[in-house]
Parts: structure tokens; sequence; C-alpha cells
């Protein structure tokens, strides 16, 4: 295996003059620098297998690990074409690495000891993106990483009046050393590197004269990094402020208080905050640690009265109208925690619970407040039984959804009332629902559906009542058609009840649509029987097996029988097949 080369002569003379310490040093370094460049070539090869970049850097991790072992933090200089340490190259081969780094103005790399394989793979996936194809530059990756034992020194465009930029580069890296050094500290003055001066600086650095019309240039903050900014560190704040709240709350609580009222002034103030910020999360925490807290053999009684005095504070209107406010027209950011807050509620926030329901425009929020009502409708379903009624359709449909995910056992009985409402589009969505059911009681509102006074009604009951029993179906359905007003029905109605007969696929209902293709027509049944025909056609569409595939078959190879029939059979037929065998199977007859 290769290993790290030996210095150039060009470098054994300064090498010689090192100490032993040193050039130990040197010499772990460049090994951690040997195969760091080796894992990144390798990344470079299988850059689409992200799980084995932490095997190709682990050697590098194991050399870093050996030297913050022996001698603590490794600080490398960071210059256009290599790392250095102690004024000696890391790197043997060019490499574009530093340069990515320096580009930057970064002029220091620390690795602190206990260096972590993922930190080192986040820093080595870093320096390998491409700012220039719309990658984000170092620094802000850098940044976002937020890495524990990896730091790094700026220099962001220093400038000097009357020094070009060679001039000053030595000068500028004493001045960074000495600020790096005002931060390696133990002392408590978190302050003391805000407070360095020109004078302190002309004191402590030997060969750097006093520093005269200093100029700082650089980009100024975009807008939208300002606004990122703000925002990471509010969700910052958000993620560790109301966390420490609550611990610190519930350390009080384990201490023990004799205040009751004020401990629960405490925990209201409380809820109040966490739901002002929408942390659902949080509150959801404090209900589970309040249920545990109150099961201990001491003190559990004054616990659990302030576990349902918390609970039902949360359910109170004001509060839930707050969590109305924020589901209206937002999607949550964790549905799960709102459901979770809500499921904990007592049956007297349901009617509150409805109220802000109405209120509720995003179809999801409204999904998800339906979901945790269904678990109140099978204890109380009478305000929403009451609510079945209403003007609104929307509401109806809610209630319908609810009193469905309830699995009350009585819910088709109260089904039966939304098919008196006069919204017809709200009565066909309650049939749908009731044909789910398949027991007997949703089987007799169908039947009597047969005969109500809206056509589209009629037509759905038809379709829907071969699902539950088909011998009992067939004659129930064969009566509308011998039923004296059967004449007066729309063709569209005739054509959805011969549908429906040839669904039950009963022998004796294929046999009825074979007898009506069979008639031949006279001058004077023509019409009639023409219309039958259609009508038996429909019933084979509507049965769609084999048997009836077949039988349309027949009609199609039948000459005798009128072209608009065979035109009828030949379309009902390649719908059949399809239906049975799918698309593959149509392409095949077209005569």
């Amino acid at each position: 295996m290769a290993q790290p080369q030996k210095v150039t002569d060009a470098n054994a003379s300064a090498e010689a003059e090192q100490s032993p310490e040193v050039r130990e040093k040197v010499e772990l370094a460049r090994t951690f620098a040997f195969h760091l460049l080796k894992g990144i070539k390798q990344i470079g090869m299988y850059r689409h297998n992200e799980a084995r970049f932490p095997e190709f850097l682990a050697k590098a991790q194991e050399s870093i690990s050996a030297y913050t072992e022996k001698f603590g933090p490794l600080s490398l200089k960071v210059e256009q074409q290599n790392f250095t340490l102690h004024n000696e190259s890391l790197f043997t081969e060019e490499s574009s690495l530093p340069y990515k780094f320096f580009r930057d103005g970064i002029r220091q790399l620390i690795f602190r000891p206990g260096l972590p394989l993922e930190e080192l793979v986040t820093l080595t996936l870093i320096a390998l993106s491409e700012p220039e194809r719309g990658a984000e530059d170092v620094l802000a990756q850098l940044w976002r990483a937020g890495m524990q034992q990896v730091e790094y020194v700026v220099v962001e465009g220093f400038s000097m009046e009357g020094a070009n930029e060679d001039e000053v580069q030595v000068e500028v890296d004493k001045v960074v050393g000495y600020l790096y050094s005002r931060l390696q500290t133990n002392s408590d003055d978190f302050l003391r590197f805000a407070r360095v001066s020109a004078e302190d600086l002309d004191a402590k650095l030997d060969g750097v004269e006093q520093i005269r019309g200093l100029v700082v240039g650089g980009r100024h903050a975009s807008d939208d990094l300002k606004a990122r900014l703000q925002k990471d560190i509010t969700e910052e704040e958000n993620a560790r402020l109301f966390p420490k709240l609550v611990g610190a709350v519930f350390q009080v609580v384990e201490g023990g208080v004799d205040d009751a009222a004020l401990l629960e002034e405490i925990f209201l103030q409380l809820l109040d905050m966490l739901l002002l910020q929408d942390d659902f999360g949080t509150v959801n925490q404090i209900v589970l640690k309040l249920r545990a807290l109150s099961q201990r053999p001491e003190g559990g009684d004054d616990l659990a009265r302030l576990l349902s005095s918390f609970l039902h504070k949360m359910g109170e209107e004001q509060r839930l109208s707050r969590v109305g406010e924020s589901l209206k027209t937002t999607r949550a950011k964790q549905p799960q925690d709102v459901t979770r807050y809500l499921q904990a509620l007592g049956m007297d926030s349901v009617l509150p619970l409805l109220n802000v329901l109405e209120t509720i425009e995003l179809p999801e929020n409204r999904a998800l407040l339906c979901d945790v009502l269904g678990g109140f409708a099978r204890e109380l379903p009478e305000p929403f039984v009451a609510r079945l009624l209403s003007d609104r359709p929307q509401t109806v449909r809610d209630m319908v959804y609810i009193l469905e995910k309830s699995n009350h056992p009585d819910r088709v009985k109260m089904f039966a009332q939304v098919l008196k409402s006069p919204n017809l589009v709200v009565k066909l969505e309650v049939m749908q629902i009731i044909g789910r059911g398949r027991t007997a009681e949703s089987r007799r509102i169908i039947q009597d559906a047969l005969n109500d006074n809206v056509s589209q009604v009629r037509m759905l009951a038809a379709k829907l009542l071969p699902e539950f029993d088909r011998d009992k179906a067939f004659p129930d359905l064969v009566k509308l058609v011998r039923d004296p007003g059967w004449d007066k029905k729309t063709s569209d109605e005739k054509a959805a009840v011969y549908s429906a007969i040839g669904a039950t696929n009963l022998p004796s209902a294929l046999s009825m649509m074979q007898l009506l293709l069979a008639v031949k027509p006279s001058l004077l049944n023509k019409r009639r029987v023409m219309d039958d025909k259609f009508l038996a056609i429909h019933g084979l569409a509507g049965a769609g097996s084999i048997q009836s595939y077949k039988l349309l078959q027949a009609v199609v190879e039948d000459k005798a029988q009128p072209l608009d029939v065979l035109t009828a059979a030949r379309k009902a037929m390649y719908q059949t097949r399809k239906a049975l065998f799918g698309d593959s199977a149509l392409p095949e007859e077209t005569n």
C-alpha cells in the first residue's frame, strides 16, 4: 500500500533544525494529509455510493486521532496550494483542496480531539462542493454544518493604505494568529475577545508596524441571507428556550410545591405561550410528564388534579379557537403533534371543536380534525347527528365522514336522515357510504331509495342493490321493469336498471337478456323491440363476465341483427373484454 512520501531536499535542512517532537507532529500531520487525499480520490471515483464515504475516510480519521490523542488540537495553516504545520507543507502532490478554503478567506483549520468520522465526511464533502455550479460557498456550508470538533479562522478582505497584497500578507497572518490566540483561554471573561484594540496588536506583535488606515472590505449580506439567518436564530431559540423552560418548571414540581394554585397558574401561562408558538409537541410532552408523575405513590393525587385542570384548560373555547386560527389556512408543520393534542381532550371539548371545524378552510386540516372527532362520536353521537340536517353541504359531508369513522353501531340509521336532504350531491355521497355497510339495515335504505322522487337517486340505488344480495336484488329490479310507470322513465334510468340486473350475473338475468336479443321486430313493435335490444346490451355490459362476453360476441356474429344493435354490441364487447383482460387484449378484432 502506498505511504506518504518523504520531504524533498529543499526542506531537509529546515527539518534537521526542528526538534524531534516537531518532526513527529509534522509526520503525523502528513500521514493524515496523505490519507485524506486518498479518500477524496476514492470518493471522486464512487461519488454515487455515499454509503462508502466513511469507509474511504476511515484511515484519515485514524491518522488525525493518533495526532490529537498525543499532541492535542491540530492547527493547520491554509495557504493557496497547501496546508502547512510549523512552516512545513503537508501535501506532497498538487491538490486544489487548500485553495477552496483559501479562496473564501479561511486561513486556519483546527481539528480538536475526538473528531468523529461523520464530521470528517461532512468537511470533505464541503471541500468537494462546487459553488461555481450553484452550491453554497464553503463558509456558508461550514456554518450550516455546525461541526463541534472542527474550527476555522476567516480573514475577510484586509487591505492597508500604501501596501499591496503581497506586502501585507505576512503581517495579516500574524494579526490572525494573535486574534485566534485571544480565543484560546480558560477565563470566564467571554467578552475578552471583543475588547481587542489596535494598541493591543501593536504591543503584542513583533515586526508589525502600527496599523493605520485599516480597511475591511467584503460583500454585504443580502436580504435573503439576513432573512435566512433570522429564521435560523428564531428556530434555534424555540428549539432550546421552551424545552429548558419546561424542564425548569418540572424541576420545581418534582421538588415539591405547597401552593397548588400558583403551580396551576404557571402551567396555564406556559400553555398559552406554547400555543402562541404553535408548539403542540411541547404541550404533549407536558401532558405525558404529568401523567407519569400523577402515578407516583407520593403526591400523585395533587398532580392528578393538576393534570385534569391542565387538560380542561387545553380544551377551553378560547384556546381551541387559537388552534383553529393556526389550522385555518396554513398546513400544520407537525400534524401528528396537533392530532395528539386534540386526542388528549375530554368530551366537553366536542362542541368547541365542531365550531372550530366550521372555520377551517384547508382540506388536509379539516380531515385531521374530522379524524380526531371520530373518536368522540362513538361515545357522544348526538352533536354530530344534529348537524346532519345542516344547510351547509360541507358540514353534512364532515358529519357523515365522522360518524362513519366512529363505527357507531347505529350510524346507518343516522345516515337515513340525510336522504331527506334537498341537496342531491350530499344524498348521493351518503348513499355510497351506506352501500359500503353490507348490513340488512343498509340494504333496506337502498331498496327504499328505488322509489325516490329523483331519478339520479333511483339510478344509484339500482346500481348499489346487487352488491348486497344478488338473489334478492334480481326480483326487486325486475319488478321495476314490469311496473306500469316503466315507460315514463328516462332512457338513462332504464339503462341503469338493466345494467344492475345484468350485474347480478344470475343465469335468469342472462337468459332474460338473451331472450330480448332474440326477438324479431315487426312493423308494429319495431321501436319497442329495438329499445329492448339496446337495454339488453346494457344488461350484458353491466354483467362484465365471461358468459356475458360470449353472449355479446354471439350478437356481433349474428348478421340478422340490425346494424345499430351490432354496433352497440361490438362496443359493449370491447368494453367487457378490457374490463376482464386489460388493455393488451383490445387491439384484436376490428370488424
